[in-house]
């Protein structure tokens, strides 16, 4: 018997979406969890945005304090111990966008206060 692509592919998608529903966080491939996209601000006084999630990769921009974070996913850097949040920044300065990672501590959508970061995979 011969499964139809598409019904292969709504096949995955549901099931991606159940786990993503009950599980809060789906885990992916590697070391990042996808999560569906939500919105807090970036509580440090400035922060750079880097292309990947590490400390040594190309910064695309500078994120200040109160800029929007539209955030769709985390990311656990394992030679770093340190976890990253992905998503699109709204400057407030100039309405510049800019997508790309950030520190969990300064992009935590929980807020300003010290909620605990995910659990290392």
């Amino acid at each position: 018997m011969r499964i139809h692509p598409l019904a292969s592919r709504a096949t995955i998608s549901a099931a991606l979406g159940l786990a993503a529903v009950t599980g809060g966080l789906a885990l992916s491939t590697g070391t990042a969890a996808a999560y569906d996209s939500d919105t807090t601000k970036i509580s440090c006084s400035a922060v750079k945005v880097h292309k990947s999630a590490s400390k040594s990769s190309t910064a695309v921009g500078v994120a200040y304090k109160g800029d929007k974070m539209v955030y769709n996913q985390w990311a656990y850097k394992k030679s770093e111990k340190t976890w990253y949040t992905r998503g699109k920044i709204t400057r407030r300065s100039d309405g510049a966008k800019i997508s790309g990672y950030v520190l969990y501590q300064c992009a935590n959508p929980y807020g300003t206060n010290g909620a605990p970061t995910p659990k290392k995979p």
